[in-house]
């Protein structure tokens, strides 16, 4: 419950945890939040399961609770990136590295069934296509779908194919948005699974997205993004791979109730218009010798 969460309240999974923690009696425990979230909860949790050495940030005193205790210097806003907080907490114990990028395993036959995925959905191999993936879990971080049938419609003026991505709970509201496209438009949400759809975030030129999952999966295999950023946590921009990042406003209603965390670093830009995108996928796919081709062959 003190996770973003719309599930039941269910007070007895928590003690059903607890003890399952207990069974497995780990040595210890590395709490990693953001710096909006508070560690105290899980941290309760490891000192009920019995686990004895516990990292975290904390802005307030843990006392025993966190044996291990880096008081958190991000107190209103994110002042450094994801990785880089991360990887500083459990540097704290010793735990370092030079290699600061991100990586991610393709399984063998992945980048196949991506190829198969683009063909039976009818993408033709020897045209421009890119990636654009409309959904996101937050409401608040979801780019009007208005402005992605824009965006897409000039990018299919200028000879790209559009493949749109989602889960499999986003396909109708991605294939809404293919319909309104209109052709050289193809809508493969919830027909990949995360190994398939990774390897087809590998093959493509760019992607456009929200600031959402994807985004990341793209950082981790190096194709070059365009992402359009709610102006919230600003600390989970692309990391170490060609991007633009586009901003818009979080409407009012759906804001954090904690005014604290409204205070967006400013300025913030360029605006995330439909004209700005176009514009940043043409930079990004001149500047980068990403593959543009599908191959084609059986």
């Amino acid at each position: 419950p003190w996770v973003a969460s719309q599930a039941e309240p269910d007070p007895d999974a928590v003690i059903r945890m607890t003890g399952q923690l207990k069974e497995r009696q780990f040595d210890a425990a590395i709490i990693f939040t953001v710096q909006s979230q508070n560690p105290l909860p899980s941290a309760m949790l490891c000192y009920l399961a019995g686990i004895p050495r516990v990292l975290s940030f904390c802005r307030e005193n843990p006392y025993r609770l966190v044996s291990h205790w880096l008081p958190d210097p991000e107190v209103l806003v994110a002042t450094r990136h994801e990785v880089i907080r991360q990887l500083e907490l459990v540097g704290a114990i010793g735990a370092t590295t030079t290699n600061l990028s991100l990586s991610l395993y393709l399984p063998s036959g992945a980048r196949e069934q991506a190829e198969q995925a683009l063909r039976s959905a009818g993408v033709d191999g020897f045209s421009p296509w890119l990636l654009l993936h409309p959904g996101v879990s937050e409401e608040k971080r979801r780019y009007p779908a208005i402005a992605f049938i824009k965006v897409a419609r000039q990018l299919i003026q200028q000879g790209f194919q559009v493949v749109l991505t989602g889960s499999r709970s986003e396909q109708a509201y991605v294939e809404s948005i293919r319909q309104q496209i209109g052709t050289q438009a193809y809508n493969l949400a919830g027909l990949l699974d995360l190994p398939t759809l990774a390897a087809l975030i590998a093959e493509a030129p760019v992607l456009i997205a929200n600031n959402t999952g994807p985004v990341h999966l793209a950082a981790a295999v190096g194709t070059p993004i365009v992402v359009l950023y709610a102006k919230t946590n600003p600390q989970h921009t692309p990391w170490q791979v060609p991007n633009r990042v586009l901003y818009f406003d979080v409407p009012v209603p759906l804001r954090s109730k904690n005014r604290l965390l409204q205070q967006f670093p400013e300025p913030a830009e360029p605006t995330a218009s439909p004209e700005a995108i176009v514009q940043a996928v043409g930079e990004l796919t001149l500047s980068t010798e990403h593959p543009q081709l599908v191959t084609t062959s059986n």
